[in-house]
C-alpha cells in the first residue's frame, strides 16, 4: 500500500502545530493534569513513566520484529529447487535464465529447453546453475 506524500506533509505540519500548542499550554494535549507539572514529583514522574514506556517498547518490538541474519544465496544450495525459464536455454552456454525462488540465475543444460517451462537445479557453479526439465511451457 502505498502513501501519498500528502498525507505525510499533513501529520508533519499537525505535529508542529501540537508541538507549538503544547509550548503555549503545557499538559493541555498530554492527559497530565496541570497540577502535576507545577509540582516538584511531576516532572520525575513523567521522567519515570517515559523511561518505562521506553523499555517495554523495545522488548516488544523484539519479540514482533526478531532480527535474523540476512539470507545468502549460494548455487549450492538451490540444488533441487524448481524454477522457471526467463530466457531460452541453448546446450553448452549460458545465455539461459532461469528464476528460482526470487532471484534470476544464469542456466545452463544439455539439451535446449524453451521459456516458461518448469526447471529443476541439479547443480550450481559460481554464478550459474544446471537445470533439467520437470515440465514443457504450457500452450498459450
Amino acid at each position: 500500500m502505498a502513501i501519498d506524500v500528502t498525507v505525510g506533509i499533513v501529520i508533519t505540519i499537525v505535529g508542529i502545530v501540537l508541538l507549538a500548542f503544547e509550548l503555549v499550554h503545557p499538559g493541555a494535549l498530554l492527559f497530565i493534569p496541570g497540577y502535576l507539572l507545577d509540582s516538584a514529583v511531576g516532572p520525575i514522574a513523567i521522567l519515570v513513566v517515559a523511561v518505562l514506556a521506553t523499555v517495554i517498547e523495545i522488548f516488544y518490538y523484539r519479540w514482533v520484529a526478531p532480527t535474523h541474519n540476512p539470507v545468502s544465496t549460494t548455487t549450492k544450495g538451490l540444488i533441487g529447487e524448481e524454477g522457471i525459464v526467463l530466457a531460452a536455454i541453448v546446450p553448452d552456454t549460458l545465455k539461459g535464465k532461469v528464476r528460482v525462488r526470487s532471484e534470476i540465475w544464469s542456466a545452463r543444460a544439455p539439451v535446449p529447453i524453451p521459456v516458461g517451462a518448469r526447471v529443476r537445479v541439479v547443480e550450481g557453479e559460481g554464478v550459474s546453475v544446471a537445470v533439467e526439465l520437470v515440465e514443457p511451457p504450457k500452450a498459450g
